[in-house]
């Protein structure tokens, strides 16, 4: 019985996963995305599809004509003037970044521990990432650096985008207390009507080696 339970429990949303290629540009179309939508690029390649992720050693111009891709099918959506586009990368370039990773008032997000003997407690941010944030409810040039709260210490993170949600979808309650602690998106629409010269359809230019 157990198992047939946590095999319920397992199925219950795979409704709600879809291949990108059958299902987002026609959802884009139609006016059907749901209200939240994760799109995870191929980490391999895959017969003739090449993988855009933007990870080494994958060609970098697959991983940005999927932004690309991404964003024309937004822009020609319906739903378009309801859009946040939020593109974040999950790890930086490299090793080094000259503003001092935070580590003062970070919470720990659940109370685990790592293993002796760094006992490491998950207290501090590590280097600074990527993020852009596209809507026609964004002036041109807009930069986020630092958000106002909602603790003294807090800082954009990963769980922005969970503390994003809670607070525009009016949720029950947090995930941990990371996104309980971390700066809101939000904070980046400063318009009070959409954009309507925001760019539609464009080439990239190409590029030959040597």
């Amino acid at each position: 019985m157990k198992k047939t339970q946590l095999g319920t429990r397992k199925l219950k949303y795979v409704d709600n996963f879809h291949q990108y290629h059958l299902s987002f540009k026609r959802h884009c179309k139609e006016g059907k995305l749901p209200n939240y939508v994760v799109i995870e690029p191929r980490y391999f390649k895959i017969l003739s599809a090449p993988a855009n992720d933007d990870h080494p050693k994958n060609d970098v111009v697959e991983g940005q004509n999927l932004v690309k891709e991404i964003y024309e099918a937004l822009r020609a959506s319906p739903q378009w003037n309801e859009t946040l586009f939020i593109v974040v990368y999950d790890e930086h370039g490299g090793y080094y970044d000259h503003v001092p990773t935070p580590v003062i008032g970070v919470p720990n997000p659940d109370g685990l521990v790592g293993p002796p003997p760094y006992n490491f407690k998950f207290d501090r941010l590590g280097v600074r990432v990527p993020a852009l944030l596209i809507s026609p409810w964004i002036e041109p040039g807009t930069v986020l650096h630092e958000p106002n709260g909602p603790q003294p210490t807090s800082q954009f993170e990963h769980s922005s985008i969970p503390a994003t949600l809670k607070k525009i979808f009016n949720l029950k309650s947090f995930l941990t207390k990371r996104d309980e602690w971390a700066g809101t998106l939000d904070a980046v629409i400063n318009r009070t009507s959409p954009r309507t010269d925001c760019p539609g359809n464009y080439r990239l230019p190409s590029c030959n080696g040597p």
